[in-house]
């Protein structure tokens, strides 16, 4: 019998591990979240969780073809103006 992801539960992360997925420090994917520049995250009591979709979303938008590529940016882990986080946590309408 074959099993396909759709057959799998989501995964959720730790930021920890989330952290380690990204090649970042705990204390950046803390900063991103503090500063909504970093993926959707979920509170299950008092847990922070990743799911890996978002986390691979979030990724997705820092995707760019060349150097001269004026799309695709994650910002980085510092305060912004609200105008320049477009995803901060909040859906796109």
């Amino acid at each position: 019998m074959k099993y396909s992801n759709a057959d799998l539960p989501p995964r959720y992360l730790r930021t920890p591990e989330a952290a380690r997925f990204l090649g970042l420090s705990g204390r950046t994917l803390e900063k991103h979240r503090s500063y909504g520049t970093g993926p959707a995250y979920r509170k299950l009591g008092g847990r922070v969780v990743y799911a890996l979709e978002d986390i691979q979303a979030w990724v997705a938008r820092g995707t760019k073809t060349s150097t001269s590529d004026p799309h695709g940016s994650v910002l980085p882990a510092k305060r912004h103006p609200a105008q320049l986080i477009p995803y901060a946590g909040r859906d796109k309408r």
